[in-house]
């Protein structure tokens, strides 16, 4: 467990993290830019259905899992959810709330998220089908120690020219060794190392329109078994 809390300033309501001078989610629409970058990026909701573990790198303030716990909901197909995420420096639950006090239409999930969950908590069961897992701590270190494979990757750390340590080949890497064949992978940024890392790392790696301001975004699938 770290104790290394999220230190913040706002901008219009968006929490932005002093260490990396980046906000947690776009600016213009957070909720959008989850479903078109995250969902749409892996081709969720329609894999939906069975076991299904998500796994992300960067947890910060929960839209993602809000958003996904919202389709998961929506799509009503039989199975579970798993979610895992890796986070260095976890936001305490009041910075939470009020970063997510702009998702209206995500409040019951939010509320159940600030209810239930605290960064030492381990795994917790949200939903009686989803359960949520945030591992605390340097991914480089956490993520090749994690015993789990993904079905899906949110690639979801802060600018890659801003934090590069979540973007480093051998966590790609890892990322890579911790995807089921079939699996994917998506991301905000298109940068040309990280398209290369993740090819290397065994991905198929393509380039689709961006969020609002970002003209691309990624997306990998990992087409060979592992």
């Amino acid at each position: 467990m770290t104790d290394q809390t999220a230190k913040l300033e706002w901008r219009d309501g968006v929490p932005i993290a002093q260490n990396f001078d980046d906000p947690y989610f776009s600016l213009d629409d957070g909720l959008a830019e989850t479903r078109h970058v995250f969902l749409e990026g892996n081709d969720l909701p329609a894999r939906f259905g069975g076991d299904f573990h998500i796994a992300e790198l960067g947890f910060g303030t929960g839209l993602n899992l809000l958003v996904t716990w919202d389709a998961w909901v929506q799509a009503d197909r039989p199975g579970n959810l798993h979610f895992t995420s890796f986070e260095a420096f976890p936001m305490a639950i009041p910075d939470m709330a009020t970063a997510l006090v702009q998702f209206p239409t995500l409040a019951g999930h939010a509320d159940k998220l600030l209810a239930e969950w605290t960064p030492d908590a381990g795994m917790v069961t949200l939903d009686t089908n989803l359960t949520l897992r945030v591992i605390t701590g340097d991914a480089r270190q956490t993520l090749p120690a994690w015993e789990g494979h993904a079905d899906a990757w949110y690639l979801d750390g802060f600018s890659p020219a801003k934090n590069p340590e979540l973007w480093e080949p051998d966590l790609l890497q890892a990322v890579a060794d911790h995807t089921k064949t079939g699996g994917t992978a998506a991301t905000y940024s298109a940068a040309g190392h990280i398209r290369r890392s993740l090819s290397e790392a065994g991905f198929t790696v393509t380039r689709h329109p961006g969020y609002g301001r970002k003209r691309h975004m990624t997306r990998a699938r990992m087409d060979h078994a592992d």
